[in-house]
């Protein structure tokens, strides 16, 4: 099942790579709230299209390799279309990724998301927990983040557990179950080739008013 629960997915990036200490039991409290998404491109774009994307997804990294170049080239830094990534967290060590990614601020989110896809197979590849962690801690320190402020992130429950009603209340409402998943001007669009992910967007634009 795509969607955990909070507690579940907390479970699970608790043996991460902080050595946080142990859950608490159980107990009823309201949820978190729910974080805002970051974006990328004009406000007043007429376009507006979100990405559900796992740090752990081969192809979500040969996307963002591929085809988000030419996404933000000829959509976003044009002003057609405005962007946000919405994580997915399907594993503990996508989680940990997440966690990392939202680490340094809104403002490295998307250049730490860019390291965490290109480097995918160098930090993904090792077989234990501490070596994924260990790898991600370089990411993080070329990111120009410290140990400490790490440390700090992997710790924060409360962030975590934001970023995890965060995934859950969206992939919910937009019924995701798989990754990469667009949602293009409201419309859920599987991943395909850039040519048709392409017709898609300049349909849309067209439905919209504005010109390709």
């Amino acid at each position: 099942m795509l969607i955990r629960s909070t507690l579940t997915a907390l479970a699970l990036v608790f043996a991460g790579p902080a050595l946080a200490q142990e859950t608490a039991p159980a107990t009823e409290q309201a949820a978190p709230a729910t974080l805002p998404d970051i974006y990328l491109g004009a406000e007043d774009a007429p376009v507006t299209i979100y990405e559900y994307a796992s740090f752990t997804c081969g192809h979500c990294a040969a996307f963002h390799n591929d085809n988000f170049p030419r996404l933000k080239a000829e959509y976003i830094d044009t002003g057609k279309v405005r962007f946000a990534q919405r994580d997915v967290y399907f594993d503990a060590v996508g989680l940990w990724a997440g966690i990392l990614a939202r680490c340094g601020g809104d403002d490295k989110y998307y250049a730490v998301s860019d390291m965490l896809f290109e480097e995918q197979r160098t930090w993904l590849s090792s077989q234990s927990g501490d070596d994924i962690a260990a790898n991600l801690r370089k990411i993080g320190l070329k990111a120009g983040m410290t140990e400490d402020q790490m440390n700090a992130c992997w710790d924060d429950t409360a962030k975590v557990e934001q970023l995890v009603s965060t995934f859950q209340t969206n992939a919910t409402a937009d019924g995701i179950n798989a990754t990469p998943t667009f949602m293009i001007a409201g419309e859920q669009v599987p991943n395909q080739s850039w040519d048709n992910l392409k017709g898609i967007i300049d349909a849309k634009l067209a439905e919209a008013g504005a010109a390709n």
